[in-house]
């Protein structure tokens, strides 16, 4: 049973993916500032990704709750979230069905996110002094180093740290935040497999590195647009491949 409790947090980083018909062995942790039922949604949501809740099927309240270990009021809800999403859709008197995803779909949010993480590396390649380049330099020789020596988790947090640190030191918080929403809809604690990903986090930031020095905002936010858009057609070929999209 994943509980929805403990330690750990689900901020969409440093999983790994599951394969398609199969239930993935994972813990959903639920403690933090989140709702539960925001959670629950999460949780769903990247499930549906992933191919734990496969198209056209109904994601039922009472089995989900006792999965989660929640009430069924919290499940309700998540799954409301979902179905203003589009994610899921409710049928009266049968329940949330889970809604086909297509590649589309896919580079649709990509493509936002793309734009959005371009403009914050644009803004911030006028604001990074050299004390903060040269600690990113020291990360990415760090991810480098993880990337060769297979160990996924270790390139998924050192990734975030420098996107992390490149969005923070942008001084947009409010396009920050939307750049946040819409990395909630795609399963990033599971690209530790999906093939190419780690090289693409290995290598797609020397370009953005090389704006960021040379402070040249146009080049920064093509560098930034471009390595994102990479990352999501890695995942529309490993969704495809998993037979998930439609």
């Amino acid at each position: 049973m994943a509980r929805l409790a403990g330690e750990e947090t689900m901020d969409g980083q440093g999983g790994r993916p599951a394969t398609a018909g199969a239930t993935p062995a994972r813990r959903a942790s639920f403690g933090g500032k989140q709702q539960l039922s925001e959670r629950v949604a999460a949780y769903v949501r990247e499930g549906i990704m992933v191919g734990q809740f496969p198209a056209g099927e109904f994601v039922r309240t009472e089995h989900l709750a006792e999965e989660l270990g929640v009430s069924q009021t919290p499940v309700r809800e998540g799954l409301m979230i979902l179905h203003s999403e589009g994610s899921v859709r409710w049928e009266p008197r049968r329940g949330y069905r889970v809604v086909p995803i297509t590649g589309r779909d896919v580079r649709d949010l990509f493509d936002v996110q793309a734009y959005i993480a371009g403009e914050l590396a644009g803004r911030a390649a006028t604001r990074l002094d050299e004390a903060e380049l040269d600690r990113l330099d020291e990360i990415q020789s760090r991810l480098a180093e993880a990337e060769r020596a297979g160990d996924t988790e270790l390139v998924d947090s050192l990734n975030h740290e420098i996107h992390r640190t490149i969005n923070k030191v942008s001084g947009s918080l409010r396009m920050a935040s939307l750049l946040n929403l819409t990395v909630s809809y795609v399963p990033l604690r599971f690209f530790g497999k999906i093939e190419g990903w780690a090289s693409a986090s290995a290598h797609d930031h020397s370009a953005v590195f090389a704006a960021l020095r040379a402070r040249d905002a146009d080049a920064a936010r093509a560098a930034m647009a471009e390595h994102i858009r990479h990352i999501g057609e890695l995942l529309v070929d490993h969704l495809a491949r998993q037979g998930i999209l439609s």
